[in-house]
């Protein structure tokens, strides 16, 4: 089993890993900004599971396939690129419409909105293969090459409570300030903000190559 040490450890570069920015962030400031703290929290929870499951990939050595692949790993890059340029084209719409409301997926009620937050939270961080490649590199300092099922567990349940933890506190803070956010000009700037870095980090990432 894994020591206190270790625990500490893990969850210490999880959150510090979750704190670097990049589309994760960039996704949960713009749905607490415009449509709520309860979206940006979906959205949270969404990209919390994205990290759990690649903990657990990496752990049972699916993610080192991934980045062994040089197919694999150009599919998801590509798919992965394409999905944050789409992300960046809708809030450059918003933006260029006049800072409206986000346009959610899906209609009322609310909690379908929440659903569709919580899968492009899942989505951005589950197609990106950059995470791969860190947890892949992560994971085996603390537990080997073979990782046992309650310790590839335990590492997940890490990663998912560190995760979600920091950006529960992001989508709790900008959610607070919606008020600023509900003027048109700063809600036009964040939307047009949040487009270009999507459609950077999406470009960033169709150009990468595997280490």
């Amino acid at each position: 089993m894994l020591s206190m040490a270790q625990i500490v450890a893990f969850c210490g570069v999880i959150v510090l890993g979750a704190m670097s920015p990049g589309p994760d962030f960039a996704v949960v400031v713009r749905r607490s900004a415009v449509s709520g703290r309860g979206h940006g929290m979906a959205a949270a929870a969404g990209i919390a599971v994205g990290v759990c499951v690649w903990v657990m990939a990496a752990a049972t050595g699916i993610a080192a396939l991934l980045s062994a692949s040089a197919a694999a790993f150009t599919l998801v890059k590509v798919v992965g690129a394409a999905y944050l340029g789409w992300l960046g084209i809708r809030s450059l719409r918003s933006a260029l419409r006049g800072g409206g409301a986000l346009a959610l997926d899906v209609p009322e009620p609310a909690r379908r909105g929440r659903a569709a937050a919580f899968a492009e939270g899942l989505l951005t961080n589950v197609l990106n293969p950059k995470a791969a490649l860190f947890f892949v590199a992560l994971v085996p300092q603390f537990v080997g090459s073979h990782a046992s099922v309650p310790n590839a567990m335990m590492l997940a349940a890490i990663a998912l409570t560190g995760t979600i933890a920091w950006f529960l506190l992001v989508a709790t803070i900008v959610g607070t300030l919606r008020k600023v956010f509900t003027r048109p000009g700063v809600r036009r700037t964040v939307d047009a903000l949040t487009g270009l870095t999507l459609i950077a980090l999406g470009v960033r990432l169709a150009a990468s190559s595997r280490p």
